[in-house]
């Protein structure tokens, strides 16, 4: 892309609304994964971020990873239904894809441009719907949700690493909790999350310097983590480290000491 199409482009969503002067985590994420949806402030947030801690792009990669293999378990699982809060922008393969064919998929984004694409790309597949909103609004998503989904049957809770883009403030773990009130036995709750525990000081740094820009991404403890799933019963291995979270084949990738962050699942 030229610069002049990169102007015209930013320019665009800048008439609707957007800032695209401020990083927002699902872009930066995007980019780090290779994607190309991201302005030059995400791009210069997704830089800044691997120049203090390389393990970020690690990171983000063995994330996605993560997220195939817990959808994969819990399609296994018999779910069919689907709440991935905080999704990003699409990136192949997505929850749907990998949930197949008879399930049903609600997704939640407050990044005006997450929800552009998402609902241009699955504007034809009547068991997909994008929600623009914000996670904390959780009347508003579960309200939005259930005219897709039927939370009097199992569903599949993600949080794929967007609880690490609350304050603390926020309360994530109480958060999470108002979601899990709703769901109906047999549900699931998977959750990911990058953590300080292996780099504090560089952990830190990131963290300050997303604040600067006007962006949320805090580390947690592992310990802070497994509070999240507010005592659910913890699928084997329970909550550790991303890449050694059911690996496909039983062996960890070679990086896998380089994907700083946790995750788990659990039966709700």
């Amino acid at each position: 892309m030229t610069e002049q199409d990169e102007n015209a482009r930013q320019d665009s969503w800048v008439e609707i609304g957007i800032r695209t002067d401020i990083p927002h985590p699902a872009r930066v994420y995007n980019y780090l994964l290779g994607g190309k949806d991201h302005f030059a402030a995400d791009r210069a947030a997704g830089d800044m971020s691997v120049a203090v801690m390389p393990q970020v792009r690690d990171s983000a990669r063995g994330n996605r990873l993560f997220q195939a293999r817990a959808v994969a378990f819990l399609r296994d699982a018999g779910i069919r239904q689907f709440l991935d809060i905080g999704t990003g922008l699409p990136v192949f393969p997505n929850t749907h894809e990998i949930a197949g064919e008879g399930s049903r998929v609600a997704y939640v984004d407050n990044d005006p441009v997450v929800f552009s694409r998402a609902r241009a790309l699955m504007a034809d597949n009547q068991s997909v719907v994008s929600i623009s909103a914000d996670l904390r609004d959780v009347d508003e998503v579960l309200s939005a949700a259930g005219k897709l989904l039927d939370f009097a049957e199992p569903v599949g809770l993600l949080f794929i690493a967007s609880l690490h883009n609350l304050v603390d403030a926020d309360d994530p773990a109480g958060i999470v909790r108002k979601y899990l009130a709703v769901l109906a036995p047999g549900s699931y709750v998977v959750i990911s999350h990058v953590t300080g525990d292996f780099a504090p000081e560089q952990m830190a740094e990131v963290t300050a310097s997303l604040a600067e820009r006007g962006s949320v991404f805090i580390g947690r403890t592992q310990t802070q983590i497994t509070d999240m799933f507010n005592g659910r019963e913890l699928v084997d291995p329970g909550v550790v480290q991303l890449s050694y979270w059911r690996p496909d084949g039983g062996t960890p990738a070679p990086n896998a000491d380089r994907v700083w962050g946790y995750a788990g699942v659990a039966r709700v």
